[in-house]
């Protein structure tokens, strides 16, 4: 869905919950915690101090409960209107390489704070489940963040860096996940977790690990490139891969300017999630709103606790 679109379906807190209920209810009404369809609607000719509007109550004797649209979901205990939040769910899936809280804070009137949190709570929902490629798929490695130790003039090697590791299917999907080295006990599990035993081939540069991690599994799929002398060979190439990353990083060095390592794998999934729908954006936000209802709720302190959220 079109941003413009967004600010004139959306503009208020009525028009938002019309979507939600649709949403989840498209047969109609029914109770979140008994599943009945025999609920009624109470309705508030006074305003008080309870402000919530458009509150069901549950019919059934054995249940009786009170509920609204947002209940079970990530908006119930969020004081951020419902207006802002459709806003921000579309400016992030819009967004080529990503929306900082900065600029959330701006457009949307919050503090910081509340932009920071928001933001990761949408990215969060962007997370996919675990899926395996086939077909052609190019893996590789790339480092962000930190700083590089230059030995000599010919080498450098990459010190206090974050490793990512890609891996995408030559027409399709994309899977970006950070990993705490390229050592082989570590990038040995993650590409036979998400590359299927029956691609037809795997491309990588000469790095000389990939052939000792690929020679089992995908013993005889493998084909490499040497970067030194060429960039490709017909087929025989690491290019789309590369891309992928060049995105990441703009987004990552453009936009964000630094990147926490406690919070990178939801970056990598907030590239990876729109990436793999680069041709459905209109389908975008309906998708991740949808996910947002279904979704489990990030804390604030699960976000700024020290160990990995």
């Amino acid at each position: 869905m079109k941003l413009i679109d967004v600010t004139k379906q959306f503009s208020t807190d009525d028009k938002c919950l019309d979507y939600i209920e649709k949403m989840r209810w498209p047969n109609g009404v029914c109770c979140v915690h008994c599943g009945v369809l025999n609920v009624s609607k109470i309705t508030r000719e006074k305003k008080g101090k309870n402000q919530r509007t458009r509150i069901y109550q549950c019919l059934e004797k054995e249940c009786g409960k009170q509920f609204s649209a947002t209940s079970g979901t990530i908006f119930n205990d969020s004081h951020l209107s419902l207006a802002k939040w459709f806003l921000a769910i579309a400016m992030i899936c819009e967004a080529k390489k990503g929306m900082s809280a900065c600029q959330l804070q701006r457009h949307l009137g919050v503090n910081y704070r509340t932009a920071w949190h928001l933001a990761h709570r949408i990215r969060e929902a962007m997370k996919e489940g675990d899926f395996q490629l086939a077909g052609e798929v190019e893996a590789d490695e790339t480092y962000v963040g930190g700083k590089v130790i230059r030995r000599s003039i010919k080498t450098r090697r990459p010190r206090q860096k974050d490793c990512v590791v890609g891996m995408i299917e030559r027409g399709g999907k994309l899977k970006l996940i950070p990993v705490p080295d390229a050592k082989a006990t570590i990038l040995q599990p993650v590409l036979e977790k998400h590359i299927s035993p029956d691609v037809e081939t795997i491309y990588t540069d000469e790095h000389p690990i990939y052939p000792f991690l690929l020679k089992h599994t995908f013993d005889g799929k493998h084909k490499t490139i040497n970067h030194s002398r060429t960039y490709g060979i017909g087929p025989i190439h690491t290019n789309t891969i590369e891309n992928a990353f060049s995105l990441l990083k703009r987004g990552l060095y453009g936009t964000y300017h630094k990147v926490s390592i406690k919070h990178l794998g939801r970056y990598c999934n907030e590239f990876s999630y729109r990436f793999n729908r680069r041709g459905e954006q209109l389908a975008m936000f309906s998708e991740t709103l949808k996910h947002l209802t279904r979704g489990e709720v990030l804390p604030y302190k699960k976000l700024t606790s020290p160990v990995s959220a």
